[in-house]
């Protein structure tokens, strides 16, 4: 799969993807996907030989006007750092290095900035061993854990030095 930026024509199939894979994921829809457009730092995807998106990356710079609780936490703690906000990759990508791909991207996109970290979290509840297994492969360490949704979730707060 190529990496490139997101384009307009990707939103429809991007929303598609998120949704088909909540909870390990947040709710999207069109609207906020759109937003997501303008305010990132980078909104990678991961396009099939047909272009069509296979994955996709949403990472925001510290300072964006951005309600997530997980966005929050970390911007209290950290001056310096690229944030994934959500990574999402079709089952055809996964096992293939895409995932990995679209963080090597968005980490270099961060070195380029003079980011410090990369930072991202992942649900311990419910249990997304997937995921958990794939960053600490990156390379990514827990630096904290929080409940979100009333407590019907809980994650665990990552970083990854650049």
């Amino acid at each position: 799969m190529k990496i490139r930026t997101v384009i307009e024509a990707d939103l429809d199939q991007i929303v598609e993807l998120n949704q088909a894979n909540l909870p390990a994921v947040g709710p999207t829809d069109r609207a906020q996907m759109a937003r997501f457009v303008e305010q990132t730092h980078s909104f990678l995807v991961a396009a099939t030989p047909d272009d069509r998106v296979g994955g996709f990356l949403v990472g925001l710079p510290p300072g964006t006007d951005y309600g997530s609780v997980n966005y929050t936490w970390f911007s209290a703690r950290y001056r310096s750092f690229i944030y994934v906000d959500r990574i999402v990759v079709g089952s055809a990508g996964q096992g293939q290095g895409t995932g990995r791909r679209l963080y090597d991207s968005f980490a270099d996109a961060g070195r380029e900035t003079g980011a410090e970290v990369m930072l991202a979290e992942v649900n311990v509840k419910p249990r997304n061993d997937q995921s958990l297994r794939f960053h600490e492969r990156y390379g990514f360490t827990s630096v904290g854990e929080q409940d979100t949704d009333g407590g019907d979730k809980r994650v665990t707060m990552l970083e990854y030095r650049l």
